[in-house]
């Protein structure tokens, strides 16, 4: 067998057991954000390195709808210099060093009524520990996405004494392995092709599909990012700029 199909054999293993374990997770995460957008609020998304991902992939995004902002620090997420300026180096620092999520969350206006969705593989690092303390101190409900059994017996990186997952009111589990690299590869130590970003968009578009749905059952009315890229349909661009305009008009709450 290829090292390709293990990788997509794997792949299909983690997504599988999304399905077979994370259902009612999802529901409840959705349930809480459904309540926030519904409310006129926001469910802020945040995670650091390849963590940022799921948070860019939700919104903007052909089929995303307005309610989910994010929240990306450049530090924590442009380190595609490698070495050099804002390099591998500076980012593991950053993740780990307690105080500069504390830092990050003085720079937005928060509600009690919106949902932090934080994005950790591991659960230890102190920047999201700081972010999900400081969100519960003001009182929002905290959804945690990440690899939370395996996150089991850690030791976390932050003073507080406990994972990202002990601190969440919800947890989605990616159910990925702990080491995400999935393939061996013969005469190395380390394995190759990671999981947790593939279960991470897996997870974000279950749950927003969920929203969704919740958020349409009340009635309520969703601002949908279109795609502007179909021949025929005149009035993409118009339904955009609403979305975009809504958009504009609750940022200005942060």
């Amino acid at each position: 067998m290829s090292l390709a199909v293990q990788w997509l054999n794997n792949t299909r293993a983690v997504l599988g057991t999304i399905e077979q374990t994370q259902q009612d997770n999802i529901r409840q995460a959705a349930l809480v954000m459904a309540d926030s957008i519904a409310a006129g609020r926001w469910v802020h998304t945040f995670g650091c390195g390849h963590a940022t991902i799921p948070v860019e992939e939700m919104y903007p995004r052909i089929g995303g709808f307005v309610g989910f902002h994010p929240i990306i620090e450049l530090p924590l997420t442009f380190f595609t210099h490698i070495t050099g300026e804002m390099g591998i180096h500076q980012f593991l620092f950053l993740e780990r060093a307690e105080g500069y999520g504390v830092e990050l969350m003085k720079g937005y206006n928060f509600d009690a009524r919106d949902t932090m969705w934080i994005f950790s593989h591991t659960g230890i690092n102190a920047v999201n520990i700081d972010v999900a303390l400081e969100s519960k101190k003001r009182g929002m409900k905290v959804v945690v996405c990440g690899s939370a059994a395996e996150a089991k017996g850690k030791v976390t990186r932050h003073s507080c004494g406990k994972t990202i997952f002990e601190l969440a009111d919800v947890v989605v589990d990616t159910c990925v392995p702990a080491v995400d690299a999935s393939v061996p590869l013969k005469n190395h130590f380390d394995k190759i092709a990671p999981l947790s970003t593939m279960a991470f968009v897996t997870t974000v578009w279950m749950t927003i599909a969920t929203v969704a749905e919740i958020l349409a059952d009340r009635g309520v009315q969703l601002h949908i990012h279109p795609s502007h890229n179909v021949p025929g349909d005149t009035t993409a661009r118009e339904r955009l700029d609403a979305a975009l305009a809504e958009y504009k008009r609750r940022v200005t709450q942060l």
